[in-house]
């Protein structure tokens, strides 16, 4: 869409210029979308027009997400939402599988990225902490890159060590209790958009490690009500966190913990954009960021088994996610109106089960 408006209809900038934008989100992170829409804004009007194109992209999602949370917190605990949640949290699970699949075939180009993949999903299993992984694997991946007569069990070998020897720092570390606050609340969402490559699925390894598992301040549930309400909205997936920020601290939580996960953006597409040509052609940061993609994939595989659990419960929800996947895949179907459909089965099933 975006190709379509500034390239072809009014001309803005050439195939070239866009396509270097588009590589240009891939080597920084934080959400790609997101990104792309500041550094057009950035390429056109320098910061101003970065600051235009950003609000402008943001803005909006984040007044839908933050009316639905709202509808969320006032009527999510009915018996008749909860039936539509359990209808749609099957269809959520196919969508995420749906992602992961697509990303991978693009970002696995052999098989030690396959190998690096499954073996950062195990060891995520296992409760290794996921900042840990990103980093050891994007190192592996130089290493592999740049070393010439490299194994497989090499880098398995690279891996386990490298992991399992910070294992027993990183794990007590992620399982101290931490109360709520609005500081917390900000500072992790500006971590998050920090850290976060590729897809904004990517974001439900974090929400999930920290807000669910660590802290406490989420449910399983209310973490898979969140993805849905950044899927059915229109715009980034990110403006999850305006749906996370209100449900545990009200209108302030949602404006803090969006401009959280959306500020780190603009500091890095203002300060990037000048050296692009050089990120594009530079080798060690084309392997880091191959690497932060494949491991960004398994920690995506093992938090989608965790929600797996949660939603898939009974016969009917398995044959909702299988529904989906087949609506989503062969037919081609949009994702708003397979979410729907998951929502309304829910509803009907709630007169029958």
């Amino acid at each position: 869409m975006m190709h379509d408006e500034v390239v072809n209809r009014r001309k803005w900038l050439t195939d070239t210029d866009f396509l270097d934008l588009l590589a240009a989100t891939n080597l920084i992170p934080g959400p790609n979308s997101t990104e792309l829409a500041l550094h057009i804004g950035y390429k056109r009007c320098g910061l101003l027009g970065l600051i235009t194109a950003g609000t402008c992209f943001i803005l909006p999602t984040g007044l839908i997400v933050g009316t639905l949370a709202w509808g969320y917190t006032r009527y999510g605990d009915t018996p008749e939402t909860s039936w539509l949640m359990y209808g749609i949290s099957p269809v959520i699970i196919a969508i995420v599988l749906k992602a992961i699949w697509k990303l991978g075939n693009n970002a696995i180009k052999n098989l030690t990225d396959g190998v690096l993949c499954i073996s950062v999903a195990m060891l995520s299993l296992s409760g290794i902490n996921e900042i840990v992984l990103l980093v050891c694997g994007s190192l592996i991946t130089l290493i592999v890159r740049f070393s010439k007569g490299m194994t497989v069990a090499s880098m398995l070998t690279i891996a386990a060590s490298t992991t399992i020897a910070i294992k027993a720092i990183a794990l007590p570390i992620g399982q101290a209790v931490v109360p709520f606050t609005l500081t917390r609340l900000t500072l992790f969402f500006v971590k998050v958009g920090s850290i976060l490559f590729g897809s904004g699925y990517v974001l439900l390894v974090f929400l999930r490690a920290d807000l669910t598992e660590r802290w406490g301040w989420l449910t399983e549930q209310q973490l898979i009500d969140a993805i849905t309400i950044g899927q059915i909205s229109p715009g980034p997936i990110s403006t999850t966190a305006t749906f996370i920020g209100y449900i545990l601290g009200g209108w302030v939580g949602a404006v803090l913990a969006t401009v959280g996960i959306f500020i780190p953006g603009f500091i890095f597409v203002a300060a990037t954009q000048p050296l692009i040509p050089r990120l594009r052609s530079s080798k060690l940061t084309s392997s880091l960021l191959n690497g932060i993609v494949v491991t960004s994939l398994g920690l995506m595989l093992a938090v989608t088994w965790h929600l797996t659990l949660s939603a898939i419960i009974d016969f009917p929800t398995i044959g909702l996610a299988l529904g989906s996947a087949l609506a989503l895949t062969l037919w081609k179907i949009n994702a708003t109106w397979v979410i729907l459909g998951g929502a309304i089965t829910g509803w009907l099933l709630h007169g029958v089960i």
